[in-house]
């Protein structure tokens, strides 16, 4: 089962899996709902996945690869490069209707499952907007070196303020401000992340 075949296998479950947490819920989805929609033997389903769980983390990763090929489009898009960063941030949210599945990432018994996930997000989104802030840099919009460190800074310092969304309007021009400090970028010229939060 090993190659291409089982490889392609493995993702045919996965997006079984990805449909019924979303219609039914992660919890009342089980593994043998699982492997009877598949039209699989339970044998076949731990032969790829030792756990519910690791298939949530595959899942919730197939999410991320998803949202890398949205962001991938947007840089090859002809864009501005303020609707660039705009929509290189807002690819890399889950979708309306992925919430069920975002929602059970948050719970306190899966913060390890959220930290290598959100390690993977960085890696994913870094690349991105160092390459639009570096744009920024020639265009004469920026004015900052160690860029790559720049950017994912910003990100872990919006993540800590805006995922629980518990934020006030004032929160929201600290961090707009701290962004055009951090890019040494002239004051009110990255209001447009406004838009991404509010």
């Amino acid at each position: 089962m090993k190659g291409e075949k089982g490889e392609r296998r493995r993702k045919e479950l996965l997006k079984v899996a990805y449909h019924m947490f979303i219609e039914k819920g992660y919890d009342n989805s089980s593994i043998d709902d699982i492997v009877k929609k598949a039209g699989i033997a339970k044998g076949t389903y731990y032969y790829y996945f030792k756990s519910k769980e690791q298939m949530l983390e595959e899942v919730i990763r197939m999410m991320l690869e998803e949202e890398n090929e949205r962001a991938e489009a947007i840089m090859a898009s002809d864009r501005s490069l303020s609707e660039k960063i705009v929509g290189i941030i807002a690819a890399f949210r889950p979708q309306d209707i992925e919430t069920p599945i975002d929602d059970v990432l948050s719970r306190q018994e899966n913060l390890l499952m959220q930290e290598k996930i959100f390690s993977e997000l960085i890696s994913r989104m870094v690349p991105h907007l160092t390459e639009l802030v570096s744009q920024g840099v020639n265009e004469g919009i920026f004015n900052c070196d160690n860029i790559p460190e720049r950017v994912r800074m910003l990100i872990i310092i919006s993540r800590g303020l805006f995922s629980d969304g518990k934020f006030t309007e004032a929160d929201v021009e600290v961090f707009i401000d701290t962004v055009e400090r951090t890019l040494y970028a002239k004051k009110g010229s990255m209001g447009f992340i406004r838009q991404l939060i509010v």
